[in-house]
């Protein structure tokens, strides 16, 4: 049976996950009758619920005489370092592009990646039925996109077809609104080659995925480079200096049917395969015969550009709710992802019982939190900071491009406040149906928190997408949040008197009954600077006057943060609270004169 091994690439919701469920119906990977959970292939649970894939999955179907190997990759750039691990061990690419909205910051960002490896993609224009589909344009623009990424003849030589993964048709012309995926599948085997390995040679392969099992411990993806692995068979694992790391045995090997992992005997040249049996090999490692002195080489991944202290919990309720709140278990835990997640590093903090965490972006890392408050754990965690470094012409800080898709009419409010955040702007197109689309360079610090005012600003129609960019200068002090908060002077439940009366102060974050403690934030102030408030406070009662109800008190409902929007809304001396059943946001100091004293130091330093 002849082998293809390709992967998906596209830019966030232009459709992967959704083809891929198509191509194991028209394949017969699921039965006729098999009942199979939409977009099967995000079976993390933030996956499903968020509709964006997290974590790079391979899978295997059987198309006529034809063994496909597909590796569905992640399309937010915070995951990246996932995509290029992935691209290393496949020899073609399907690259998906949305009809209506074209190619956008990911798009580029992991075309050429593939680019960059040589690979030459499939280019698929997706969700061809859109009724704002503009399918010519849309190919123009991926031409220009391929010029501008330095693509070679070959690779600007790419075969196009227009698509509807969830309706399940593809064809060669853009007017195509019915069939079935056949001239997907068709062009898939004749443009995609067989790899072209040495079977002959020892064994070897390049790590590229980590996975745990509670039974079998460390299992490694990755496509074997040359030679035959089998069950029992001696191994090492190599260093990309050619160090090794560890020996022993493959103790299981699995292949890809489907969905599922699937044991075999063994393993050829070409075959995406998982190994079983080593206990500290890790990502960008060579597992090999114990003869093999070469390690394979490995794509490097880009830096870390943001990190967030992760700190115990150390709040008047910490232990209510998780079981998990020591910093020895956090910190188990904490290397524990940092072993299967590369684009991620752990360093001690100079606070106590707190830890650095440094990663590509505020979702990534927003993602990490939210497993890890599911699991039980209880955290402080600090407003993220970007990390800086040293370039020839001095301090150099992150940028990132930024593409927004406004309604012509909030364009103006946009540019403003992108200009305030010290960010260029290096294009601005109309994009049809009353739209606008900004492109801007921008750093990465004074994007941190802007979304939330973004959608506001665009009254929610607004699309932000983000990208690192490079390294640049330091563009020097940056305006954070314009107001001040509200701060709880006492510890208890809420007061629906008490939080009536403070309505006039700002936007409340809290109600009625929800049990607070002071230095808690509980609302944001109206004006710059930061108000403490009783939000305990009851009516008084009098000889003349009745206590009354307070059920004839009517409240705005509060303003509800995700986890995502808390930690871009606090200021470097706040912390969000997270335990597995409350998000809560609060001073660093829970005593005022505490927070007097570090407000002195800080105006010092």
């Amino acid at each position: 049976m002849s082998l293809r091994n390709v992967a998906i690439i596209a830019h966030v919701d232009h459709g992967k996950t959704t083809l891929v469920d198509q191509l194991f119906r028209q394949s017969g990977t699921f039965r006729e009758n098999q009942r199979v959970e939409e977009r099967a292939m995000d079976s993390n649970d933030l996956e499903k619920e968020r509709g964006i894939t997290i974590l790079a999955k391979p899978t295997s179907i059987v198309w006529r005489d034809y063994r496909i190997n597909i590796v569905d990759t992640p399309g937010h750039a915070d995951f990246g370092a996932e995509v290029e691990r992935i691209l290393s061990m496949v020899d073609g690419v399907i690259l998906l592009v949305d009809a209506a909205e074209g190619p956008m910051p990911q798009t580029k960002f992991v075309t050429g990646k593939a680019l960059g490896l040589g690979l030459k993609p499939i280019v698929v224009v997706n969700k061809i039925d859109r009724s704002d589909a503009r399918a010519s344009e849309v190919l123009d623009e991926v031409f220009d996109l391929f010029v501008n990424l330095d693509a070679n003849d070959e690779q600007l030589d790419f075969p196009v077809l227009y698509a509807s993964g969830r309706n399940g048709y593809a064809g060669m012309d853009e007017s195509v609104r019915e069939g079935d995926l056949t001239p997907l599948f068709e062009r898939l085997v004749a443009h995609v080659p067989e790899p072209q390995l040495d079977g002959g040679a020892k064994f070897s392969m390049l790590a590229t995925l980590l996975d745990r099992d509670s039974f079998l411990g460390r299992i490694l993806t990755g496509r074997v480079e040359s030679g035959k692995l089998e069950v029992g068979m001696p191994i090492k694992a190599m260093d990309v200096n050619g160090k090794q790391v560890e020996a022993g045995r493959a103790t299981k090997i699995f292949s890809y049917e489907g969905l599922e992992r699937v044991p075999v005997e063994s393993a050829n040249a070409g075959d995406i395969v998982a190994i079983a049996g080593l206990t500290t090999a890790t990502v960008s490692n060579t597992i090999c015969d114990p003869a093999v002195d070469e390690p394979i080489h490995a794509q490097p991944i880009d830096p870390p550009t943001l990190s967030m202290t992760f700190a115990v919990n150390d709040s008047p309720y910490a232990g209510r709710d998780g079981d998990k709140v020591q910093s020895r278990v956090i910190r188990d835990r904490l290397e524990r992802e940092a072993e299967s997640n590369v684009a991620i590093r752990i360093s001690e903090s100079a606070e106590k019982d707190a830890f650095e965490v440094a990663g590509r972006g505020e979702l990534q890392l927003g993602v990490l939190i939210e497993n890890m408050r599911r699991e039980g754990f209880e955290l402080s965690i600090s407003r993220p900071r970007v990390l800086f470094r040293q370039g020839e012409a001095g301090r150099e800080e992150p940028y990132e491009t930024v593409v927004v898709d406004v309604d012509d009419e909030f364009s103006g409010t946009v540019v403003e406040k992108m200009a305030l955040r010290k960010a260029e702007m290096t294009d601005m197109r109309p994009s049809g149906a009353g739209k606008t689309r900004l492109t801007f360079s921008a750093p990465s610090r004074g994007l941190i928190g802007y979304h939330g005012e973004f959608l506001s600003d665009t009254r929610g129609t607004g699309i932000m997408n983000r990208l690192f960019e490079k390294y640049g200068p330091y563009k020097g002090p940056i305006s954070g949040r314009q107001n001040g908060v509200l701060i709880s002077m006492e510890q208890g439940e809420a007061v629906p008197y008490a939080l009536n009366a403070l309505e006039d102060r700002g936007i409340l974050f809290i109600a009625p009954g929800e049990a607070l403690y002071q230095g808690m934030i509980i609302g944001e102030n109206a004006k710059p600077q930061d108000l403490e408030v009783n939000p305990l406070k009851s009516k008084q009662l009098t000889n003349f006057r009745a206590s009354g109800k307070d059920e004839g008190i009517r409240l705005t409902p509060p303003r509800r943060m995700t986890l995502e929007q808390a930690i871009a809304y606090i200021q470097d001396d706040e912390l969000v609270e997270v335990t597995p059943k409350s998000i809560r946001l609060r001073k660093r100091h829970l005593d005022p004169h505490e927070r007097k004293k570090a407000a002195r130091a800080a105006a010092t330093a």
